[in-house]
């Protein structure tokens, strides 16, 4: 079709896809042009602006890395990642459920680890924490023989793949439920942690006057065959950016209760002090047990990033 005007545009680019020949990409490709072209409109974009559109994108990819993975934060940041979960659990979201966000920093291959072990493999800072947690279906019977990857950011806030100074795979583990869909295991208290802002993720957070801050949570991949692989994030209900998590994961379902222990013996003999037990259980259903691509697959030998701490502003904010 050659073009007369702006609203052939349109009509054209949908005439081409309408030639795909896979349904489902044909739908996705339609609505994805559809609502694009709509979004100029509404907005009328300039040509610099499309311009700089195009250049974030771009930089986006560029940052993307073994370790580091820009595009899934900025999905994360603009809640997209949270939105595309809740549609796909739990009958498209009208029920609540214990899945959550994948995150940029799963790797694959965490070491197979007894119940009962500890997943801190170097020197970490803060307080012990014994987690019990159970897997069981909606009926609430226990689901056997499931394998939990775990991973965590240490109590500085650095996952051991932005840190060299942590042994490769600190903080990560793969665990198997027992006969009552049952994992413990040992770790230190997680750290809230601001997400990296040194690319076009935090010139979009800061342009908005938020901060870049996730509450504390430890992670949860929950794999087994007949099942619907889900991940899942069990967030400390004393951290102070449960409300504004700025990558907008944060459900009633997965607030964990870390009981402090200030008194009293540790369930491990050289445990001085306080320490903090934690349990939960998780509800997975029957469906495809399909793994992702990770988001990294590698760790950084730089230095570890500094931890840039952005405030949440008040400003501009509609009375």
């Amino acid at each position: 079709m050659i073009i007369q005007n702006q609203a052939e545009l349109t009509q054209a680019v949908l005439s081409e896809i309408a030639r795909t020949p896979d349904l489902r990409l044909r739908r996705i490709l339609a609505a994805a042009v559809q609502h694009l072209h709509d979004f100029v409109r509404e907005t009328e974009l300039t040509e610099p602006e499309f311009r700089k559109i195009c250049a974030v994108i771009a930089h986006c990819g560029q940052l993307t890395t073994p370790s580091h993975n820009e595009v899934v934060l900025a999905a994360g940041s603009l809640g997209v990642s949270a939105l595309v979960c809740q549609l796909n659990n739990r009958r498209g979201g009208t029920l609540e459920t214990t899945a959550n966000l994948m995150g940029p920093f799963w790797r694959q291959g965490s070491p197979l680890t007894a119940n009962g072990g500890s997943i801190v493999r170097s020197q970490t800072p803060g307080d012990p924490v014994f987690v019990k947690a159970w897997v069981q279906e909606e009926s609430g019977e226990p689901v056997a023989g499931a394998e939990v990857d775990i991973w965590q950011a240490s109590g500085e806030g650095y996952y051991e793949n932005q840190d060299p100074q942590q042994a490769d795979m600190n903080l990560r583990g793969k665990f198997v439920t027992d006969a009552q869909g049952c994992i413990e295991f040992r770790t230190v208290k997680p750290s809230g942690y601001p997400i990296p802002v040194n690319g076009p993720v935090g010139a979009l957070i800061r342009a908005q006057g938020r901060h870049n801050m996730r509450p504390a949570h430890i992670h949860f991949l929950i794999h087994k065959s007949g099942y619907k692989t889900q991940f899942s994030q069990l967030y400390s209900s004393d951290d102070p950016h449960l409300e504004t998590d700025v990558q907008f994961g944060v459900t009633r379902a997965l607030v964990g209760d870390y009981v402090l222990h200030e008194n009293g013996p540790a369930p491990a003999a050289d445990v001085v002090g306080c320490w903090y037990s934690l349990e939960h259980r998780f509800v997975i259903s029957h469906g495809e047990a399909a793994l992702p691509p990770p988001p990294i697959t590698g760790k950084s030998q730089a230095a570890r990033p500094p931890l840039v701490v952005l405030e949440r502003s008040t400003e501009g904010i509609p009375r």
